[in-house]
């Protein structure tokens, strides 16, 4: 977002060919001189801060006061994918609530399995049914 050297040239040459060659050196010195001003302002308000506050003057996180980290748009984006996060979480929950942790055939031959089931243990239990093996388990005790 800052000045690259295409548009710092582009600059120049339009300041060349409004200001002409004779006061381009004028201005120049008078622009030189208010940025020095401007920084000679700006390093005797942060001794006289740093004087006033002592100790504290180095405590503090200048990250967590800069500006910049309020971007509207850094701030609804965050907030939307929390409300999405929250969501997809009372989804998850609701799911495990409805899903009965028994391990019991359903109507349909397929086992009812919940979340917490391991991949491995599904395997094992489609393997079974296939070979024929009779499934032989306590359904109170899973």
């Amino acid at each position: 977002m800052g000045i690259t050297l295409d548009k710092l040239l582009i600059i120049l040459v339009i300041a060349f060919v409004i200001l002409g060659p004779d006061k381009l050196p004028l201005y120049t010195q008078k622009l030189s001189n208010f940025v020095k001003s401007v920084r000679r302002m700006s390093m005797s308000a942060k001794d006289r801060l740093r004087d006033e506050m002592g100790e504290e003057y180095d405590n503090i996180d200048w990250k967590q006061l800069d500006p910049r980290q309020y971007d509207p748009r850094k701030i609804i984006r965050d907030a939307l994918l929390e409300d999405k996060r929250e969501a997809e979480a009372a989804e998850r929950k609701s799911r495990a609530e409805a899903t009965p942790n028994t391990g019991q055939l359903g109507p349909d031959g397929a086992v009812s399995m919940a979340p917490s089931v391991t991949a491995a243990a599904a395997t094992a239990l489609s393997q079974a049914r296939e070979n024929g093996e009779k499934l032989n388990f306590d359904s109170e005790a899973t």
